[in-house]
């Protein structure tokens, strides 16, 4: 006889027991453990095909007994826990942004557990989020001054209006906090009806000419008509505004023919007084009249100079204040002409008394174009550039940089020998405040944020010395940066340098390399 062997499945925890099913019999059949602890599962059982005896053969012999006993059959294991949450809080915040809790448990059957570890965390939801009950009120805001009186009666005029940035307390700001706050318009149109406008003419001037032909002028206005006003009065409107053609407002007049006044007549420029050096042309000057007599009817404010300054080129000059000293001894602080480079130069010779005499140049465009600067404001919040990088001193700032000053240049010392202006003499310089600062130099240590203050300016027109080809200025400090601008002709040099703290200097240090025009 063949049968079924029914056993457990090998995962169930009892021992194992097999049970024949064989043609027939209806006998209980053995199923191992539900697989889910909680929730839908399955159950299962080995079948194979066995002798009466217990002896397994082929399945193939137990094709007969139908139906096969099945494997799996469907079990149930009682409620997962799951997740369950309570309502949310209210937000911990009566405006702007907040925080809302809600409680989140884990239901277990019939019971909530404080314990989590039988839900999946995972799957947690959240017990927090964000909330916003309402935005709250700006600390900052703009307050509108009243409007001023229109700009024209008719034709469309426009009136302005102050704007203030203010505090809670309604102390002004500056608008930088106000950023956010939608600003009020500060103009508006007015007056836009259409204008009712006249011609109105002055009187005749008397004739521009006391003599000969001359002309008269009057004033020509296209005016408004003001209702409440008895006269008309004079305004600025176009002329074009006005109906028809405007009157005339000139008118030629015709005096007593004039005779001719005395004038001043120049001769030629004669010879230079002197063969080497410097010395004097002259010049006849007289005042003829008409037919050629001379008069005294000129005005001696316009008389024409009859003597001037030369100089010949084919002279001999020395090439130091120190020739100059030993050619002619001991000789006072004063101007000279040099030959440098081949070219003369005029230089002012310093320390005529002493041993070393030193050369300088005065600069013909004088301390206002020749200075230098190193800021001494600096911001409060460094990461800023305020007002567009512009130069202000109302910024949010303190003044305390010990090493700020500006200094003003007259003359500046000319190292001869290395044609290079010494940027540290400052013999001729005048220190405003601060500390002295070199020639051609700036600085600042107002802000990291690429926002130079420091300025700096050299003007060398009107010297014969330019500054030399390849010249370069470097930056040093932290965060530098500098714009430099040369002329074309290397006579002018601007720049604007800064940092937090930095400067920029030219790049062969106390020196400014030069040459002659």
């Amino acid at each position: 006889m063949l049968c079924y062997e029914l056993l457990p499945h090998p995962s169930s925890p009892k021992p194992l027991a097999s049970r024949l099913m064989c043609a027939g019999d209806g006998g209980v059949l053995l199923w191992g453990p539900c697989s889910a602890s909680c929730g839908r599962g399955y159950k299962s059982r080995n079948v194979s095909c066995v002798t009466g005896s217990g002896r397994p053969v082929q399945e193939e012999n137990c094709q007969h007994l139908s139906p096969k006993p099945s494997k799996l059959r469907r079990c149930r294991s009682g409620r997962c826990p799951k997740w369950k949450t309570g309502s949310w809080g209210e937000c911990s915040a009566s405006c702007g942004d907040g925080v809302q809790q809600r409680e989140v448990f884990c239901q277990v059957g019939d019971r909530s557990s404080r314990l989590e570890s039988g839900c999946p965390q995972r799957f947690r939801p959240t017990s927090s989020q964000s909330c916003r009950v309402a935005d709250c009120p700006s600390r900052y805001r703009w307050r509108e001054g009243e409007w001023q009186e229109c700009s024209k009666s008719c034709g469309s005029g426009h009136r302005q209006r102050a704007l203030q940035c203010v505090d809670h307390s309604l102390q002004e700001v500056h608008e930088m906090y106000c950023v956010n706050q939608i600003r009020p318009p500060d103009m508006e149109s007015c007056n836009i009806h259409a204008c009712e406008l006249i011609w109105i003419t002055g009187e005749w001037t008397e004739c521009s000419a006391s003599c000969g032909q001359g002309y008269r002028q009057r004033l020509v206005s296209c005016s408004e008509v003001h209702v409440e006003n008895d006269n008309y009065e004079y305004g600025h409107q176009s002329l074009s505004n006005c109906p028809g053609t405007p009157p005339e407002s000139y008118m030629p007049c015709k005096l007593e023919p004039c005779t001719r006044p005395p004038e001043w007549r120049v001769g030629v420029w004669g010879p230079c007084s002197a063969s080497c050096g410097d010395g004097v042309m002259v010049r006849t000057v007289q005042c003829l009249s008409a037919d050629g007599q001379e008069s005294n009817r000129c005005f001696q404010e316009e008389m024409p100079d009859s003597r001037k300054t030369c100089r010949s080129p084919s002279c001999h000059l020395p090439s130091s204040c120190l020739d100059i000293q030993n050619m002619n001894g001991p000789l006072p602080d004063s101007e000279h002409f040099l030959s440098i480079q081949g070219k003369t130069l005029k230089v002012y010779c310093a320390g005529m008394q002493t041993e070393t005499p030193e050369e300088y140049i005065t600069l013909a465009t004088g301390e206002g174009e020749n200075f230098s600067e190193i800021f001494g404001f600096r911001l409060n919040d460094p990461t800023q550039c305020p007002a567009n990088g512009s130069r202000r001193e109302d910024c949010d700032c303190r003044r305390d940089y010990p090493a700020a000053g500006i200094t003003t240049f007259s003359k500046v010392r000319l190292d001869i020998r290395r044609m290079s202006i010494i940027t540290t003499d400052w013999r001729f310089a005048f220190t405003q405040e601060g500390r002295s600062v070199p020639f051609a130099t700036a600085g600042d240590c107002y802000s990291a944020a690429g926002c130079p203050q420091g300025r700096f300016q050299v003007n060398l027109s009107g010297t014969s010395l330019k500054v030399a080809e390849g010249v370069s200025w470097v930056s040093q400090g932290s965060y530098p940066v500098a714009n430099i601008q040369i002329s074309q002709d290397g006579s002018r040099v601007s720049g604007t340098c800064g940092g937090y703290c930095g400067k920029c200097l030219p790049s062969s240090g106390s020196s400014l390399p030069v040459t002659v025009e």
